[in-house]
């Protein structure tokens, strides 16, 4: 199985990136599955169902969100009937949605994907560890082929959940930075690891942002409003190999991939 990782999609710019690019990186990397985080797709905050709907039309196959999961209040009564919408597993219970599924695509063996979200520097939740424990359990007596969103700030805590669970998925993946890393590899068990996957958006920026605001905000400590670049637009995530008898990766390689310009007085 060949799947696609998406990183973080930023605002309308991203929502571009993932319309132009993925139908294109389906057929020339031959793409069973397509994951992308979404949790800052509309307008950079969030994600509503019009934008899930959009991402999911341009040929995604399951979304998964991270700490501005709820930023869009709609998404609250939206979530819970589109099972391929993830929010992170650690919510406490009673949280609206899932996170996790299991999906099924032709001739491939069932993929389950996992969404988490760490705790260092971020919100109080339950604690990942123990529930990644108990859920990839769960989902190794339905298939081989487990996929983790890791969402954190820290890259000890990323790196120290795939060290845990090394051999019993097939891929953790770090997300929430959107600072791609370079350290793509597989580990001793056979699972892939990337401590982020970067992100799908605008890149002249300071992390889809434009940058006058945040330096004018990190100069003065006053608020700012923090809208969403437009320039340099590039898809970034992973291509991961699997195994789909044996749930191991086979490889892990990186992607920046430009959006193209449109010519001349066509737009942005």
């Amino acid at each position: 199985m060949r799947v696609l990782f998406v990183g973080d999609i930023v605002g309308e710019p991203g929502r571009k990136a993932v319309a132009q690019l993925v139908p294109r990186l389906r057929r020339s990397e031959q793409i069973d599955c397509v994951i992308a985080n979404g949790e800052n797709a509309a307008g950079g905050s969030g994600i509503t169902g019009k934008t899930a709907i959009e991402i999911l039309n341009a040929g995604v196959d399951v979304i998964t969100l991270g700490d501005h999961a709820w930023d869009q209040k709609e998404i609250m009564t939206y979530i819970p009937g589109e099972p391929r919408l993830l929010r992170p597993l650690n919510y406490p219970h009673g949280a609206p949605g899932r996170g996790s599924g299991l999906f099924q695509f032709p001739s491939q063996a069932p993929i389950v994907v996992i969404n988490l979200q760490g705790r260092a520097f971020m919100g109080d939740l339950d604690n990942p560890f123990l529930c990644a424990e108990a859920e990839v359990a769960r989902a190794r007596a339905r298939t081989p082929i487990i996929v983790v969103d890791m969402h954190a700030e820290a890259t000890s805590e990323k790196i120290a959940l795939a060290r845990m669970l090394d051999g019993q998925v097939s891929a953790v993946l770090g997300t929430h930075t959107h600072v791609q890393t370079a350290d793509e590899q597989i580990l001793p068990g056979g699972t892939a690891f990337i401590t982020d996957a970067g992100f799908t958006g605008p890149h002249e920026s300071v992390l889809g942002r434009r940058i006058d605001p945040i330096i004018k905000r990190f100069r003065t400590n006053l608020p700012q409003r923090f809208d969403v670049a437009s320039d340099r637009v590039l898809l970034q995530g992973a291509v991961i190999e699997i195994d789909s008898a044996t749930g191991r990766a086979l490889s892990i390689r990186r992607i920046s991939e430009p959006l193209p310009r449109p010519p001349d007085g066509q737009g942005h």
